[in-house]
């Protein structure tokens, strides 16, 4: 295999990973958009369709609340948790962007880290506890993570222009 075609094997990756990054992105920003939407437009229980359901707590038997303080309590809470889980949607497509065209090792690591943090808490605390359906839906994000988070390195290693930022 000459140099070139390793070099664009190498530069493929590093596409790759941050396509998926992208991907990762588009996923937990439209989190953010369907949680902001439930907010405004629907009632409490139609909010916590979003995060409850699993074999742990079955929304069958979780109790709404009535009274309204902690009604109003849990539905804030709700909309924080999806609009952070946007945000961290809008930091991955600055990852998948530094990663695209800067070959960042710095926005690798900030994809590896932050990113890691947010997916694998939300993996273990919601999906793998059961609080949370275990589905395509709730597993795709960590997944997608997993692949970029392997692959990329692999491009970032021998790019020719690789940057720290």
């Amino acid at each position: 295999m000459s140099k070139l075609a390793i070099e664009q094997k190498r530069h493929t990756l590093t596409e790759i990973g941050a396509g998926l990054f992208l991907i990762w992105s588009v996923l937990h920003i439209y989190v953010g958009i369907v949680g902001l939407s439930n907010f405004l437009t629907k009632d409490l229980s139609e909010q916590w369709k979003l995060l409850i359901g699993g074999e742990k707590v079955p929304f069958s038997s979780f109790i709404i609340p009535q009274d309204a303080s902690t009604a109003y309590g849990q539905s804030h809470l709700i909309l924080n948790f999806c609009l952070d889980v946007g945000g961290y949607g809008v930091l991955g497509i600055f990852v998948a962007w530094m990663i695209w065209k800067k070959s960042s090792w710095t926005g690798y690591l900030i994809g590896l880290i932050v990113i890691g943090i947010a997916d694998l808490s939300f993996l273990f605390a919601m999906v793998a506890s059961g609080v949370i359906v275990k589905d395509v839906a709730t597993v795709a994000g960590p997944i997608i993570w997993f692949v970029a988070v392997a692959i990329t390195p692999f491009g970032l290693m021998q790019s020719k222009n690789k940057t720290l930022l």
